[in-house]
């Protein structure tokens, strides 16, 4: 099962009726190109989980920032970084 898959599958079994109508998750593009993921974490099994924020500032072109605030997993990178931050999300979501 690839990434998109998965993640897919984890929104799915956090929507209870109730869970989906005020959170859910938000993939987009920014301008720099890149791309913004943010997945909302409150009432699930994530929420008070610790998040190591990652930090990668290679160049123009290889850079990405993974980090937990607000209830929220918020993801920026560059327009190679799409499944990374969604597979950071993955593998935290597992610990």
């Amino acid at each position: 099962m690839n990434d998109l898959e998965w993640l897919a599958g984890w929104y799915m079994s956090n929507c209870n009726g109730e869970w989906e109508e005020y959170y859910g998750i938000k993939i987009q593009t920014i301008d720099n190109p890149g791309w913004l993921v943010e997945i909302d974490i409150l009432e699930t099994n994530l929420d008070n989980q610790p998040f190591v924020t990652i930090n990668i500032d290679n160049s123009d072109k290889d850079w990405m920032n993974c980090k937990v605030e607000g209830g929220k997993y918020i993801g920026v990178g560059d327009k190679t970084k799409l499944s990374e931050i969604i597979n950071i999300f993955r593998n935290w979501s597992k610990q």
